[in-house]
């Protein structure tokens, strides 16, 4: 490790801190329906869609109704994700005669976009049309990313309202979102990205001749566009296989920065709004703090396994930690760094290859994954999986010092804490649950690169990448099978919505309560004894759950290479 790079990840942090406040005070007032400095160009057009649309935006929803509109919503974007794939070789926008995607895949492409994981078991520049790239791929990543947004202001709203029977409405927050804050990011976002030198265009492929004489095809199409959304909306599905490794997608030291502060910005001014709504800004404080305590835990972890190298590189005179699978336009802190970011933020995009990393290295990511991507998060999701940890943490609290746990002015009683249990703990049942099924079938064994714990390792990173809803990956793998896409599918499909259902029955359940005050006996919540009982809480249950698991893989895996084996 070095000072500069240090410097590095603190600018990083120093940058996305300076976002929270301003981001997260327009998005408040968006939310509200208050006027913001867009409103006069997008009022008319918001109107226009609601009239289109036939939606009348003072009707308010119940939660369960609520639910309903959101699951149907994502129902049709399946459909139409899924024939667009199915059908892309009769459609216009392929000027590379892409055939269609096979069921399975296609099944399994479908299910991942909607739930905002992108699981990529294809190429992108080898499998996908223009037209499926922009009307399904990048159509998909704004909306998945305003549904995570939407559900938690949703869930924010159960919080803040006092003997309320609805929580908003669905098909006007998903307007809002995308209208007022996903696309007007977006589209200055995506022309400073060609300003960078990422292609955005609807030509064919060039064709080139290399210096030895030989012909070479180079993928090109509206790169930049995709790129602008999924880094934004926490989706992470590449144009291209590579990902933000591809100098197509991520092409400077520049674009690598501002990409990384894109993947955490509206995650972690949620936060900020979380505080605005309840009336007290040192709850998302408190709340971000937590979150940043365990982010930089697993980067200093994550920097340190990197830059120390292994053993067997020791012995060989190469020096300067492990290399392996990064870009040396980005090194290892800029490798590691994004790692954790994108695994802490359910993103997924890469920009070096996690299945390259130490074994202590690649781990840290798959802890993050694991620990239900409530390090920030991907957008809305992060926050309103750390608000279910944090209920478990006050209900903690409360048995300890014998009172019913409140938070924010909002008692926390039998069905909060089953509700939160129940979405916390179907996390795990996938991540565990597929992993063990994967390790005795004969074929998905065979899919594995590698044998032994780095073998068992890829299969985990996968269902927990798919379950958590991120799309990284141990790359070694070969999962475009029938077993991996259909058993990915469920994997992505529960991750999502499991946990959403459950998060929404505590919205509605919060806000038909009273309002608490606060009295004497009530714990402070925005101090740092908060911020280290949610810390731990988060820690012990991970641990707990998932020690036994990492035993058999990264763990032994360090073990056996400080012993001289590799595999």
């Amino acid at each position: 490790m070095t000072i500069i790079g240090w410097i590095q990840i603190l600018l990083y942090c120093a940058v996305v801190a300076a976002l929270v406040k301003p981001l997260g005070g327009y998005m408040t007032r968006v939310f509200n329906g208050e006027r913001t400095f867009l409103s006069p160009v997008l009022r008319p057009v918001e109107a226009a869609l609601y009239w289109a649309g036939g939606v009348d935006k003072t009707r308010e929803q119940h939660w369960l109704s609520y639910t309903i509109a959101m699951l149907f919503f994502h129902a049709g974007g399946f459909l139409i994700l899924y024939a667009l794939m199915r059908t892309q070789a009769l459609l216009p926008l392929n000027p590379a005669e892409q055939l269609a995607v096979a069921e399975d895949l296609s099944f399994n492409t479908a299910v991942s976009f909607i739930t905002n994981t992108n699981w990529q078991n294809y190429g992108g520049e080898s499998t996908m049309s223009y037209l499926v790239q922009m009307a399904g791929l990048t159509h998909q990543n704004f909306l998945s990313a305003a549904t995570g947004i939407v559900l938690a202001i949703a869930l924010i709203r159960g919080f803040t309202r006092a003997s309320a029977r609805t929580i908003g409405n669905f098909w006007v927050d998903m307007t809002r979102c995308t209208l007022y804050i996903l696309l007007p990011i977006c589209i200055p976002y995506a022309l400073f990205l060609v300003w960078q030198g990422i292609p955005q265009t609807l030509g064919p492929y060039v064709e080139a001749t290399t210096l030895e004489g030989a012909k070479q095809t180079i993928a090109v199409g509206p790169v930049a566009s995709q790129v602008a959304i999924k880094m934004l909306g926490t989706n992470g599905g590449g144009f291209f296989n590579a990902n933000a490794a591809h100098p197509f997608e991520n092409p400077t030291a520049l674009s690598n920065f501002v990409q990384m502060i894109s993947i955490f910005a509206i995650g972690a001014a949620l936060t900020n709004v979380f505080g605005r709504m309840v009336g007290n800004e040192r709850q998302g404080w408190a709340i971000l703090a937590a979150m940043g305590v365990l982010f930089m835990a697993g980067v200093a972890a994550c920097y340190a396994a990197e830059a120390a190298g292994t053993p067997l590189l020791d012995a060989l005179g190469v020096t300067g930690g492990n290399m392996e699978g990064k870009e040396v336009r980005f090194g290892i802190v800029g490798s590691a760094l994004f790692a954790v970011i994108t695994t802490a933020a359910s993103c997924g995009a890469v920009n070096a290859m996690h299945d390259s990393f130490t074994a202590l290295g690649g781990m840290i990511p798959l802890i993050n994954m694991q620990l239900g991507e409530i390090i920030v998060g991907g957008v809305g999701a992060g926050l309103y999986g750390m608000l279910l940890f944090v209920i478990v943490a006050i209900f903690v609290a409360g048995l300890m010092v014998g009172r019913t746990p409140e938070y924010v002015g909002k008692k926390i009683e039998a069905k909060e804490v089953k509700m939160a249990m129940l979405a916390i703990l179907v996390l795990p049942l996938m991540y565990l649950g597929w992993t063990a099924v994967a390790a005795v079938v004969p074929s998905a064994v065979a899919a594995a690169g590698n044998q032994g714990p780095h073998g068992f390792t890829e299969m985990l990173y996968l269902y927990t990448s798919s379950t958590a809803n991120n799309g990284s990956a141990f790359a070694g793998i070969s999962a475009n099978t029938m077993f991996y896409n259909l058993t990915g599918a469920v994997a992505m499909f529960v991750g999502r919505f499991f946990m959403i259902i459950p998060a929404m029955a505590i919205a509605g359940s919060l806000a038909a309560k009273k309002t608490v005050p606060a009295s004497g006996g009530t714990l402070p919540t925005t101090g740092s004894l908060f911020v280290g009982l949610v810390v731990g809480v988060i820690v012990i249950i991970g641990g707990l759950t998932f020690f036994p698991a990492l035993s058999l893989g990264p763990i032994v895996e360090h073990l056996a290479m400080l012993a001289g084996t590799t595999f």
